[in-house]
């Protein structure tokens, strides 16, 4: 099979289907992986979706996140956790947050 280069990766196409804007920064799923809005992007308009980089991310209240640590995009929280059922898996923490903290910073596995 022969392949075309298409883009870096960092950065990905992304075409809005919902009826709502998609503000900047914010965490969207894509399939079984996630990305930021690295800008608005219009309701049925195309935009650009960061898959890679670090992150601060909203963490799920009331949870411990280690250093190293698997973290996932729950939907139904709006926030990242380190409970894989159910969620989206979105990269690792880069830095421990305590239970009272309101976020941890993520790697984004692009």
């Amino acid at each position: 099979m022969k392949a075309i280069y298409w883009q870096k990766g960092d950065a990905i196409d992304f075409v809005n289907a919902t009826e709502n804007t998609i503000p900047a920064n914010t965490l969207v799923a894509l399939g079984t992986h996630v990305g930021a809005a690295g800008t608005d992007i219009p309701a049925g308009g195309t935009g650009t979706l960061l898959v890679s980089g670090v992150w601060k991310l909203a963490k799920k209240a009331d949870e411990a996140i280690a250093a190293g640590a698997d973290v996932y995009f729950s939907a139904a929280d709006d926030a990242v956790t380190a409970t894989a059922t159910e969620n989206i898996a979105c990269g690792y923490a880069i830095a421990s947050a305590a239970t009272g903290d309101g976020t941890v910073l993520v790697r984004l596995p692009g």
